[in-house]
């Protein structure tokens, strides 16, 4: 694997309002690697991810993709380097109104200037890559979940991009769709040397499909290393447990999924009483949000 950084992520902070969502995050990703960004919910993972493809403009700090800052980029200058990347999105994203083939070869006939028949025989080839050359002419609404995820992912192949970033791509399959997704990241990645970002919180999918990983929690990344390292911290045996530091434990308890640990505690410990007056949080707003048709 070639160490070259695709993305550079430095010194990341996002707020949304008093909000601090991300806060000094740092993060390479290498030219060629699956990298696995994890957490819980409310962690930050997708508002990372939403940075990394320039929909979200960072408050401080800095992220590079190709070596562009992409805070400094102008719109013409943004499309040519998303033009380099594909987006797999949690739904799929499909256009309903438009035939599989059609969703796929959009990007195609926004983007180039193809012959008609030159943009049919590579929507032929992406579906067949992602195995649904046989669904080309089904709309979105006749098709499975995981159909339309593998659908979702040919049109992300479509302009052969160098880099691929996948949101939950595994999210509400079953077992054997969700392996068959995991397979197609790690095929594209060996295959055709694209560079794959995963964003994701199940942690089958994660150990198999990673050569890095890396862990984010309430804003903060607490772990950036090789699978192999998350793996040792996911098997350290419970009767050693007190050779581990908090942080080091708390990681644990989330590959594991395990009931007891760091993360139960922090939530037991919340105050209630602070949460009930509201102190060190957004008051809700006065009055009745919906009002009577008869006013």
């Amino acid at each position: 694997m070639v160490n070259d950084s695709v993305i550079s992520v430095r010194d990341l902070v996002c707020r949304f309002g008093e909000q601090t969502v991300l806060d000094g995050v740092n993060l390479d990703v290498h030219e060629g690697e699956v990298l696995v960004i994890m957490g819980g919910s409310g962690s930050g993972k997708s508002t990372l991810l939403r940075h990394m493809i320039g929909t979200f403009i960072p408050d401080a700090g800095t992220v590079c993709v190709f070596g562009e800052d992409l805070a400094r980029l102008n719109e013409q200058s943004m499309n040519q380097v998303r033009r380099k990347f594909g987006i797999l999105f949690q739904s799929g994203a499909l256009f309903n109104s438009m035939s599989v083939a059609d969703n796929v070869a959009l990007s195609l006939r926004e983007h180039t200037d193809l012959d008609p028949d030159i943009i049919e025989f590579i929507v032929k080839i992406k579906l067949e890559q992602v195995g649904l050359r046989e669904a080309a002419e089904k709309f979105p609404s006749q098709i499975s979940g995981g159909m339309k995820k593998r659908a979702g992912l040919a049109r992300a192949l479509a302009l052969d991009p160098k880099l691929l970033f996948y949101d939950e791509p595994s999210a509400g399959l079953d077992p054997v769709t969700s392996a068959t997704i995991d397979q197609l990241i790690l095929d594209l990645a060996k295959k055709a040397g694209a560079t794959s970002v995963v964003v994701t919180h199940e942690m089958d999918s994660a150990f198999v499909i990673a050569d890095r990983m890396a862990m984010l929690d309430k804003g903060k990344m607490l772990m950036v290393d090789t699978r192999e390292a998350f793996e040792t911290l996911r098997d350290w045996p419970i009767e050693k447990l007190e050779e581990l530091d908090e942080r080091q434990q708390l990681i644990r308890q989330f590959l594991r999924g395990d009931a007891e640990g760091p993360l139960t505690k922090r939530k037991e410990e919340s105050s209630y009483a602070e949460d009930l007056l509201g102190i060190g949080a957004p008051r809700l707003t006065q009055g009745p949000s919906v009002h009577s048709s008869k006013e």
